[in-house]
């Protein structure tokens, strides 16, 4: 896997800026560079329309990755921008991989993740990988234990 690149867009709450460096370093570690289109402290927008800021900024970045990586921590759930961006790459039909932020404990996730994910994956640098590539498609805890069954409602006919 050496010398393996990926483009890729991290979706996270503001207050997760801090933890972008620590995921990348994870499956650079592991062999895989990654290209992050996202917006961060690093690279601020200043822009003031939420239209503009999401159709003109965020969704040619989100379309340049091709693989939208959600950074999961316990406020993530309530982000309005992060549902957003999981939408719009599901809309376009791109892979999407929620990762467990480390040492979080488990906790809700955004109702898009939910909705869209393709995988969901631990804190775990070879685990992250394989589910970018498309090795994972399942559901794990933040220990990489297999998620337990949703309970998803039955209606009869």
């Amino acid at each position: 896997m050496a010398g393996d690149r990926k483009h890729i867009f991290i979706s996270h709450i503001h207050e997760d800026d801090g933890r972008l460096s620590a995921l990348k370093d994870l499956m650079k570690r592991k062999g895989l560079e990654v290209r992050d289109s996202s917006i961060n402290s690093s690279k601020p927008n200043n822009a003031q329309s939420e239209a503009y800021i999401k159709y003109q900024i965020l969704k040619p970045r989100i379309e340049w990755a091709g693989t939208l990586v959600v950074l999961i921590s316990p406020d993530t759930k309530h982000s309005d921008w992060v549902n957003w961006e999981i939408e719009c790459a599901e809309q376009m039909g791109m892979r999407i991989v929620g990762v467990w932020d480390h040492g979080a404990a488990q906790c809700d996730l955004p109702e898009a993740l939910e909705q869209y994910a393709d995988a969901i994956v631990g804190w775990n640098g070879d685990r992250v990988i394989d589910a970018i590539n498309g090795d994972i498609n399942n559901g794990e805890s933040p220990e990489g234990t297999p998620a337990p069954p949703r309970s998803v409602p039955r209606y009869g006919c």
